[in-house]
């Protein structure tokens, strides 16, 4: 193993095989094709069937997993979400449904349905976006063990997203950070893409490549709206596709809002000169590391989210920005004291209550995930947005 891993944990027998599978298939493809662009390795390693790290069998929420979502914490950020997007469902009506995207372990549509459901506010339907089987099966036997039939029964998994016209809401908690980057770098001024080739002893390795028409035009986009340029070796992500993907994904939602949460900055604030080698990470059991070549299959790959990017993505939809604020102050607006309070009451001893507590802060303290992650509203078709009027003070979507 590389010394700079010596902290990581040592794969098993089955992982490292697991691995190797998917290694020689990239070797496979690299070896008959040519050096591949880093997003197609990126999306490989996350999502190639049975062998991606999305889609092969291993636990990845929670605490077994690589990393822990917030609604993995417990139902407060759910209770949260619902208490937003449930008045939005009331003001469309009968047909409102809920579109959730990559519905992770399930924690979330448990909780955000039986917030619904207390609240008189239910959707019509509750459809999980789920391009995983595994994690489709997981949410299926979670759910259908945790909640009532009835609630049960207006969940609907889905392939692809909807394409007949609906309206409601979509939500998507860590999504966008997941989507397959570009890589690019500068060089004597011209843009460049970042790729995974081999080297002599067939190990993979990244080289760069003169940038298509379609990345160089996303990287001079970035300078004009910064009224900056980029120095030579400076390296980050971005994602040219993200208007194409929002079409795809929104694209049928006729009325009601979108709410994105994730990590991530405005774009002045993302592409810091001092932040040279952009926001790539890998992660595996708990431990953050930067090499996105070790261990393919085993490790989730994000990168940090360009909320620019997303509001602008939005706009073209023909969505408008509603609210943009960090994840903290979403929360508390969202009525995250009420809910604390109402848990805390029920609580059935002290273990309880102390959970409960280090929900609070790992979700907002700013050290946590209170202001490293973000909250986005986008909203179309409606005439009012019934947000709660504390977030609406709270908006920084002057800041984008």
């Amino acid at each position: 193993m590389n010394p700079s891993f010596s902290r990581l944990p040592e794969p098993g027998a089955d992982e490292r095989a697991h691995s190797d599978h998917l290694l020689a298939r990239l070797r496979e493809h690299i070896a008959a094709h040519g050096p591949m662009p880093f997003a197609e390795y990126m999306g490989r390693c996350l999502y190639e069937p049975g062998l991606g790290y999305y889609s092969a069998g291993a636990t990845k929420f929670g605490a077994a997993g690589d990393f822990i979502t917030a609604p993995e914490l417990g139902d407060l950020f759910a209770r949260c979400v619902a208490k937003v997007i449930g008045p939005v469902l009331e003001l469309l009506g009968d047909e409102a449904d809920v579109l959730e995207l990559g519905g992770g372990s399930g924690a979330f549509a448990e909780s955000a349905l039986l917030a619904f459901h207390a609240n008189a506010q239910l959707p019509r339907r509750y459809l999980i976006l789920e391009p995983s089987a595994d994690l489709r099966e997981r949410q299926r036997e979670r759910l259908a063990a945790a909640l009532p039939p009835a609630l049960f029964a207006r969940v609907q998994w889905l392939d692809r997203p909807p394409e007949e016209a609906w309206r409601g809401a979509l939500f998507a908690n860590e999504v966008i950070d997941a989507l397959p980057t570009t890589r690019f770098t500068l060089r004597a001024g011209e843009v460049y893409e970042e790729y995974v080739a081999l080297d002599g002893e067939g190990r993979l390795m990244r080289v760069d490549r003169p940038a298509d028409a379609l990345v160089s035009g996303a990287v001079r986009h970035l300078e004009r709206d910064t009224e900056s340029s980029f120095a030579d070796g400076y390296r980050s992500e971005v994602l040219p596709q993200l208007p194409y993907w929002m079409q795809a994904i929104a694209g049928s939602l006729t009325a009601g809002v979108m709410l994105f949460i994730d990590y991530g900055y405005v774009r002045r604030e993302y592409y810091q000169p001092g932040r040279s080698d952009g926001t790539l990470m890998a992660h595996y059991r708990h431990h953050a590391h930067a090499d996105p070549l070790f261990l393919p299959g085993l490790n989730d790959l994000t990168a940090s989210v360009d909320f620019t990017a997303l509001a602008e993505a939005g706009n073209q939809a023909g969505f408008g920005v509603a609210a943009y604020l960090p994840q903290a102050q979403f929360l508390i607006a969202a009525g995250l004291q009420q809910a604390f309070e109402d848990a805390y009451a029920d609580a059935p001893d002290e273990a309880a209550r102390y959970r409960l507590a280090q929900q609070v802060k790992k979700l907002t303290l700013p050290d946590q995930m209170g202001e490293r992650f973000q909250a986005m509203v986008l909203a179309r078709g409606t005439d009012v947005v019934p947000l709660p009027a504390q977030m609406l003070e709270a908006d920084q979507g002057d800041r984008l």
